[in-house]
């Protein structure tokens, strides 16, 4: 005896994976994690682009004149040094402002916050 099959009627919605609101916090928490754990870049890609190329210009000078060159790579280093630090300072400060609410702070912000600080100290020993 053949069984008929039932066909399943998809929305639009359920195509395109569009989730329901408590499907959607669901995601948006794993979303959250998943950032957490991947670490980010330690800076911005302009700001990295223009170290580079501030990196060459140091690098290509120092043919013609190589003290000056050297001097250009330390005060590079020193600027870029700095950046990471207020960087790091900014993004601590702004952790810190998630959890020390008090007693209105739930378990679950708790675990996400929790999250970014490893996410943020794997960044900081890969440095």
């Amino acid at each position: 005896m053949n069984t008929p099959i039932q066909e399943e009627h998809l929305t639009t919605a359920d195509l395109a994976g569009i989730a329901s609101g408590e499907n959607r916090a669901a995601d948006d928490r794993e979303t959250q994690t998943q950032t957490a754990d991947r670490p980010r870049p330690l800076f911005p890609e302009d700001v990295a682009g223009d170290f580079r190329s501030r990196w060459d210009s140091v690098q290509t000078s120092f043919v013609d004149e190589p003290r000056k060159a050297v001097q250009q790579a330390d005060e590079l280093v020193a600027q870029a040094i700095k950046r990471l630090a207020d960087s790091f300072a900014q993004e601590r400060n702004r952790m810190e402002g998630q959890w020390d609410r008090g007693d209105q702070v739930s378990t679950e912000d708790l675990r996400i916050a929790l999250q970014t600080y490893r996410s943020f100290f794997q960044r900081l020993l890969a440095i």
